[in-house]
């Protein structure tokens, strides 16, 4: 008998999966194309990520383990749907694919086909489809590696009962390796011998290359995702230390290392190797307080400062003590400028020091920011989230596009690794005006000056990440002439009323979970919006995920940003020491104000929004 009695099999909400389209076609596939009834008997997982999101890099890994344990049920796709325009474009697809070793089909989606069809609205987010094509979960954000695995387990056991699911083995088909001395390289160094230190982040390794940029001298790192002594795993910001050694962050094992030239000795001097959530702790001894994604790292004021992109912040790591603590942002993402403690972040990606300027490349604001050594931030190109392009001219309508690196010149200027907009910009803050160094690059991601800058004849040696290279470009008197062009990231805009708007962020705790009261509330909600105007009241932080909004009268459009954090823990008080997760996620809701528009604006964080759902 195939039915399992009632009482076990868990009821929940179940709406029919639309197909999944897009014209950029399937990867990881070895060129075949899937439609839902092809993977019907599976558990599909749809993944809608956007490779520029560090919060989509982090989901990936989360999902590694869930992917291996259950790789005969379960069928992973991810959705790719792209925000920058750059991300539209099939290779650069491609490339990240291999670049962050995604090791499960992929639907390239430039137009957000199968985003709408989901009626999706943030990176990252999962959709669960059960073995018999119905949605059953939807999850925003991160830290829901947990809950989904919790309902694979359900899933597996109840339909293994109807007969209704598939096993064996999946849809993915490895792509061919390619044989190049560096992979997807991130960051360099220019060591004091005149070699350079290269972060070859695909391959978890660093590089030596000899003064040529090309002749490979050493590895090091065993070249396998790891975090022992012989280990990296994905590896960007390299710095030099007063003490001779290098700085590494490493990024995907939220950490910071150290590499001795001369020994040739690893070691790791912050972070625990676990991803840093919000009530973790953001200061204390280096080696006991969780980190998050650290992309870059520079000297500056007797301090190693850390652009913590994982968390939209700035840290310090102090040597002389040992410590680390969060120096700037807030956790909010955003561009907004002020004192350090309050100022936002979107990704830091780049760091370089000049004199009393702390320079940041600010990628998802495609932003160049500035500290200064009162610890005050500062904007000198960027506007915020949405707005992005190749413009030059005045900083104050200059566009750039997710830039991911940033290089001090000798003049006082700063070179911008503009990494979607394939090209070398320059920041010249005497002028305020911005410029073109180099077009024709292949996502560069940065830069190290080189020469003799005495001699008023300086190099510059690009990172070229989507080339796998360094390439070395003669500083040019005159900027590069291109043609203007500006863009708004492009997602409809939800229509809404005027007046009252009730905002309902669902959040369902895991089976065998409940909300974490042992301290106080365990949610958060945090509303704002572009431009400010909009929102009459409903802005701010509390801790109730429902809200009732005020949009203003006169504002027709904008952009509702959200912020919202669940903590659940087992549901079991035999259970003396329970195991906790924090569920959290951002979202930026564009809204057009028209006359009978919604009233109502749901957003899911995880389950399943009731009101939607149809049997």
């Amino acid at each position: 008998m195939n039915d399992a009695p009632a009482s076990n099999t868990p009821r929940r909400a179940r709406v029919r999966a639309p197909e999944l389209v897009g014209k950029g076609g399937w990867l990881n596939t070895g060129g075949k194309e899937y439609t839902l009834a092809d993977l019907r008997g599976r558990i599909v997982i749809l993944d809608f990520w956007t490779f520029c999101c560090v919060n989509c890099l982090h989901v990936l890994d989360e999902l590694r383990e869930l992917e291996e344990r259950h790789r005969d049920t379960v069928v992973i796709i991810g959705v790719h749907s792209p925000k920058f325009v750059h991300e539209a474009e099939h290779q650069a697809v491609v490339d990240a694919v291999e670049r962050y070793e995604v090791e499960h089909p992929v639907l390239d989606d430039p137009e957000l086909a199968t985003w709408k069809q989901y009626a999706v609205r943030a990176w990252p987010t999962l959709v669960v489809i059960d073995p018999e094509g119905y949605v059953v979960a939807q999850h925003a954000g991160e830290g829901h590696a947990h809950a989904i695995e919790t309902l694979v387990g359900e899933l597996e056991a109840e339909h293994e009962a109807k007969g209704t699911l598939r096993r064996g083995d999946g849809p993915y088909v490895p792509p061919e390796p390619v044989a190049t001395d560096l992979r997807f390289p991130g960051k360099a160094l220019r060591l004091p011998g005149g070699t350079f230190l290269v972060s070859d982040t695909t391959r978890h390794q660093l590089v030596e290359l000899a003064a040529d940029g090309e002749t490979v001298l050493r590895r090091i790192g065993s070249g396998e995702r790891g975090f022992g002594a012989d280990a990296f795993s994905e590896p960007q910001g390299l710095a030099l230390l007063p003490d001779g050694k290098v700085a590494v962050a490493d990024t995907v094992n939220h950490a910071i290392r150290t590499f001795d030239p001369e020994t040739g000795e690893v070691a790791t001097v912050a972070g625990t190797g676990k991803q840093w959530w919000q009530g973790s702790a953001t200061s204390g001894p280096a080696r006991e307080v969780d980190l998050s994604s650290p992309w870059d790292v520079a000297w500056w004021e007797d301090r190693l400062w850390i652009a913590m992109a994982g968390v939209h912040q700035l840290w310090t790591y102090d040597p002389a003590t040992e410590t680390v603590e969060a120096a700037a942002g807030t956790t909010n993402e955003g561009l907004v400028d002020g004192p350090a403690a309050e100022a936002w972040f979107a990704q830091p990606s780049g760091l370089a020091a000049a004199g009393d300027r702390l320079w940041v490349a600010d990628s998802e604001t495609s932003a160049v920011r500035w500290l200064d050594t009162d610890l005050v931030v500062h904007t000198a190109v960027g506007t915020g989230l949405f707005d992005f392009g190749h413009r030059d001219g005045d900083a104050a309508q200059a566009l750039l596009q997710h830039p991911l690196g940033v290089t001090a010149l000798p003049d006082g200027s700063v070179a911008v690794s503009d990494t979607y907009n394939h090209a070398l910009r320059r920041y010249d803050p005497v002028t305020g005006e911005v410029s073109t160094l180099a077009t024709d690059l292949r996502e560069p991601s940065d830069a190290v000056l080189v020469g003799d800058e005495g001699s008023g004849d300086p190099e510059i040696v690009v990172v070229e990440s989507a080339r796998h290279r360094l390439t070395r470009l003669r500083l040019p008197e005159e900027a590069v002439r291109v043609e203007s062009v500006a863009h708004r990231t492009q997602r409809a805009a939800t229509e809404v009323g005027p007046g009252k708007l009730r905002l309902d962020v669902i959040f369902q705790a895991p089976a065998g979970q409940k909300l974490d009261l042992r301290y106080g509330p365990s949610t958060r909600l945090l509303v704002s919006s572009t431009p400010p105007e909009l929102l009459a009241s409903g802005d701010g932080a509390d801790t109730d995920l429902a809200r009732d909004l005020v949009l203003a009268d006169g504002v027709t459009e904008g952009v509702l940003h959200v912020s919202a954090m669940a903590a659940s823990c087992d549901d079991d008080p035999a259970i003396e020491y329970p195991a906790c997760h924090v569920h959290q996620q951002d979202w930026g809701v564009p809204v057009r104000v028209v006359e009978g528009g919604t009233e109502r604006l749901a957003l899911v964080l995880a389950g399943m929004d009731e009101g939607a759902a149809q049997e």
